[in-house]
C-alpha cells in the first residue's frame, strides 16, 4: 500500500482517488447527463429513456445510455440488446454495447451470466458499479448521457447525484394520485441534492379507442400538468398510452418512433424538441456568460 498523502481521509485509498480523477475526465467529455427517475415503478420510465436515447441519437447527437436499476434492468429487454459487454485486456476496460452507430449501452443485464439471475447487493456495492460503469467504461465523447434510475429515492439516484454534480432529472409519473404522490418526493429529493430538474413527463394519459378514436381517461386527467404547475417545474410531454407500444416494447421493437402518425409519436417527438430546447438555450447563455 503506498503512502497516505498529508491530510488525506484515512478512509479513502489511493485507487479510489484515482477512479474519482478517472470519473472527472470521463464526466468532462459528455455534455448533458440527464438522470431519468420515477417516484415508484410502472410508470414506463425506462421505457422514456431508452426512446428518448434513441430519439437523440437519431437526430445526430452522441448519445450514451446508462442503466443503473441494478436490481430490475430493462432497458436491454426494451431495446431487444442479448449482447453482452466486452473488455479490452490491456486496458482492462469494456466498451459499451453499440447499439446504434451514435447509440452506446451499458447496463449490468449485460454482465451478467443468466438473464434471470438476482442482484442481492447493499448499498455500497451498487454505488460502487454505478462510478464502476462510469470509470471503467470506455464511453465515446458524448453529446448527452441518459440514466436510467430505478423507482424512488434510494442509494442508486443518490450515488447518481453525488457522482455527477451536474447531472439534470427527468421524472416520469403518470396521472393518478397515488403516482404523483410519489413524485413530489422525487422532487423534493432532486432538491435536497441540489439536482437540478429539467422538466416532468406524463406517461400514459388517456387512451384511444380503437373502435370509436374516443380518448378514455383510464387515470385521472391533468395530474401531472397540474403538479408541474404547482411546483413550478416544465412538463416537457403528456403521452397517450399505446397498446401497441407495449406490446412492441415486449418485442424490443422501437419502431413506432419512425411512424409520425401516432399519437404517441407526435407528442414524444415534441418532448424531444424541448429537451433539445433547453440545452440549446442553456448552452448559448453559457457561452455568452463565458464571452
Amino acid at each position: 500500500m503506498g503512502k497516505m498523502k498529508a491530510g488525506q481521509d484515512p478512509s479513502r485509498s489511493e485507487s479510489h482517488d484515482q477512479q474519482d480523477n478517472d470519473i472527472a475526465e470521463r464526466l468532462s467529455h459528455i455534455q448533458h447527463k440527464i438522470l431519468v427517475m420515477s417516484g415508484k415503478g410502472g410508470v414506463g420510465k425506462s421505457s422514456v429513456a431508452s426512446y428518448l436515447s434513441v430519439s437523440l441519437a437519431r437526430r445526430g447527437f452522441k448519445v450514451g445510455l446508462m442503466d443503473v436499476d441494478l436490481h430490475g434492468p430493462s432497458i436491454p429487454h426494451i431495446l431487444g440488446i442479448s449482447g453482452r459487454l466486452q473488455a479490452d485486456a490491456a486496458t482492462k476496460k469494456a466498451s459499451p454495447f453499440q447499439f446504434l452507430p451514435n447509440l452506446e449501452v451499458v447496463s449490468i443485464k449485460m454482465l451478467l451470466g443468466e438473464k434471470d439471475a438476482a442482484v442481492v447487493w447493499r448499498g455500497p456495492l451498487k454505488g460502487g458499479v454505478i462510478r464502476q460503469f462510469i470509470s471503467d467504461i470506455q464511453w465515446d465523447d458524448l453529446d448527452y448521457l441518459i440514466i436510467d434510475s430505478p423507482p424512488g429515492t434510494g442509494d442508486e439516484p443518490l450515488t447518481v447525484a453525488q457522482t455527477i454534480p451536474d447531472s439534470e432529472a427527468l421524472i416520469v409519473t403518470t396521472p393518478q394520485e397515488v403516482a404523483l404522490a410519489d413524485v413530489r418526493k422525487s422532487i423534493n429529493f432532486c432538491r435536497q441534492v441540489n439536482m437540478d430538474i429539467l422538466g416532468m413527463v406524463e406517461n400514459m394519459n388517456g387512451l384511444q379507442c380503437p373502435h370509436c378514436g374516443k380518448i378514455i381517461d383510464v387515470f385521472q386527467t391533468f395530474g401531472g400538468e397540474l403538479t408541474a404547475e404547482r411546483e413550478h417545474l416544465t412538463l416537457l410531454a403528456s403521452l397517450p398510452l399505446d397498446p401497441e407500444v407495449v406490446k412492441e416494447s415486449d418485442h424490443g421493437d422501437v419502431k413506432f418512433l419512425e411512424d409520425p402518425d401516432r399519437p404517441i409519436t407526435h407528442e414524444f417527438n415534441k418532448m424531444v424538441d424541448k429537451v433539445i430546447s433547453l440545452h440549446d438555450t442553456a448552452d448559448a447563455t453559457a457561452m455568452e456568460t463565458v464571452a
